[in-house]
């Protein structure tokens, strides 16, 4: 054992659990985890926004994008309350961060007093927000609880957590004793009769496709596999894509996996909350009958979507063990290449129809490594990325998934930035969402993030105000923008700054900003009546 205080003891067991970066925000509860910090040298960076929203976000990008835990520590009450935006996100999208927070004293807590940053009851309410949190009340408990955050986290469904700790016990002296990780909770396994259930289903399908979502993006090999031997089209929606390359004749977008709905007599979901289906889609009419094979590692979700077969377990095990069981009994399926990559060309066609923001994508996509990182925002570039943007590997387009947080681009491609140096990164938002988080460009200069930001700008939320011109009689309220000059803000933190109007200038200008590997900011200023609408792709039926 070693004599140290509640702060140093959180530090030294995020280290066991291989922790190197932390984003936060130094306040008067957790001034010793910080001073912690300081002691450990190269060990961990420290990277501290301007705001906390932008902590937690930068938590989710770099965990999302990297495939790590995401660490970050803010001041209890109002500072984490700043940060549930994101805990939100990484909620919905099934990414692992911890949040670590401070308490008033401890034996303050509960007593109503009105304590600095007291909140009525903030563990309540981080349980309500996380999949698990607990408070440390001695330094000695540290390591277990930091452990079992982790385990948490990264155990099943992969979820944000949150360790608070009381101010008086963080700065509190004792003997602490570091124990190892413990690792993840052991997996359910595969259930044999779901695999052979499944597979009768399958057998007889005569369209069958694979819908996939963020919980298989460690299943790439498997799917891709599985939907040879069946030729199904592979649909992603936002958090699976990649899984199969949008290259291959099977890799559909959400826009190409629409038209090839109403013949598809078995749905396989695979990590997916499958949205699409259930939300966006729906069953058209004349719709042949259909069941559904859900494999998904939360038990709770064949309860919730109620499968014809639910297949409870890993996904990439799971989808092994489904492909090895139809490989003794199927046939291999003759090639639909051809027919499939018909039905992506049509699709593709339709998509240029939604001008001018396909044209400003391909603009990215024409510079953007194929490796690079792309990560979208809730405005009208964003949505059409959807279908819009080809993506060739998991992880590389970066989205808030089912919450749809405006605003939290910008500051999430922060974190994939830092948690992928050596990658090109480019974020796209709107004028609107930019705004929730703009003084982090700061932060970009101040520990170079080399990322580059294009905002297009409408001078509007372009989404909110063409429902209200649609759907009240043109009445426009709350959604016009007066917004700054955003080339001169950029240049005055110290930031490259360029505005382009047409996509061949923000090819051009995307190339230098990526070759010159510095932050920057390209503004597109986009009239919103130019802007076409992508929602007749996004819900077709």
């Amino acid at each position: 054992m070693n004599q140290m205080n509640g702060g140093k003891a959180i530090v030294e067991s995020l280290l066991l659990h291989g922790v190197d970066t932390i984003f936060g925000l130094p306040g008067v509860q957790t001034y010793a985890f910080f001073d912690a910090l300081s002691t450990v040298g190269d060990r961990v960076k420290l990277f501290t926004p301007r705001h906390e929203q932008a902590t937690a976000y930068m938590a989710y990008g770099y965990a999302k994008s990297t495939g790590k835990v995401g660490v970050y520590c803010v001041v209890p009450g109002p500072g984490v309350l700043n940060s549930t935006a994101a805990i939100c996100t990484a909620y919905g999208a099934s990414v692992p961060i911890v949040c670590i927070t401070g308490q008033v004293p401890a034996h303050f807590i509960g007593s109503g007093k009105g304590h600095l940053h007291e909140l009525p009851d903030q563990l309540a309410t981080l349980r309500t927000l996380t999949k698990w949190a607990a408070r440390i009340n001695h330094p000695a408990e540290a390591p277990r609880l930091v452990a079992e955050a982790f385990q948490q986290a990264t155990s099943g469904r992969p979820r944000p957590v949150s360790l608070e700790m009381p101010g008086d016990i963080y700065l509190a002296q004792a003997p602490v004793e570091l124990i190892q990780p413990t690792g993840k909770y052991a997996a359910i396994p595969t259930d044999p009769e779901a695999i052979r259930n499944a597979a009768k289903l399958i057998k007889g399908a005569k369209n069958p496709m694979i819908m996939v979502g963020g919980g298989a993006i460690h299943a790439a090999e498997e799917i891709q596999a599985l939907a040879e031997m069946l030729q199904a089209p592979v649909v992603s929606y936002r958090g699976g894509r990649g899984i199969v390359s949008d290259e291959h004749y099977l890799g559909f977008n959400c826009a190409a996996g629409a038209k090839r709905w109403a013949e598809t007599d078995v749905l396989i979901g695979i990590g997916s909350r499958l949205q699409l289906t259930w939300f966006e889609w729906g069953r058209p009419k004349g719709a042949c009958d259909l069941k559904v094979v859900k494999i998904d590692i939360d038990p709770e979700q064949s309860v919730r979507l109620r499968p014809d077969v639910s297949i409870v377990g890993d996904a990439k095990e799971a989808a092994r063990d489904l492909l090895t069981y139809l490989q003794r009994d199927c046939p291999q399926a003759p090639s639909r290449r051809d027919e499939f990559e018909s039905v992506k060309q049509r699709t593709w066609q339709q998509a240029q129809t939604v001008r001018p923001q396909i044209q400003y994508l391909e603009a990215i996509r024409k510079v953007l490594p194929r490796d690079g990182f792309f990560v979208e925002e809730i405005c009208q570039v964003g949505f059409t990325s959807l279908f819009g943007f080809p993506i060739y590997s998991p992880r590389t387009f970066v989205t808030c998934g089912p919450q749809g947080n405006l605003g939290f681009g910008f500051p999430t491609a922060l974190g994939v930035k830092v948690g992928n140096p050596d990658k090109a990164v480019v974020s796209i938002t709107g004028d609107g969402g930019f705004q929730f988080g703009l003084q982090e460009l700061a932060t970009a200069v101040q520990y170079g993030i080399n990322l580059v930001t294009v905002v297009f700008n409408n001078e509007s939320y372009g989404n909110v105000m063409r429902d209200q011109q649609r759907l009240f009689d043109g009445r426009v309220i709350g959604s016009k923008l007066k917004n700054p000059d955003f080339i001169a803000l950029a240049k005055s933190y110290g930031m490259a700054a360029y505005r382009t109007d047409t996509p061949e200038k923000l090819e051009a200008a995307l190339e230098k900003a990526l070759s010159e590997n510095a932050p920057a900011l390209i503004e597109v200023p986009v009239p919103t009546a130019t802007e076409s609408s992508p929602w007749e792709l996004l819900k077709p039926f």
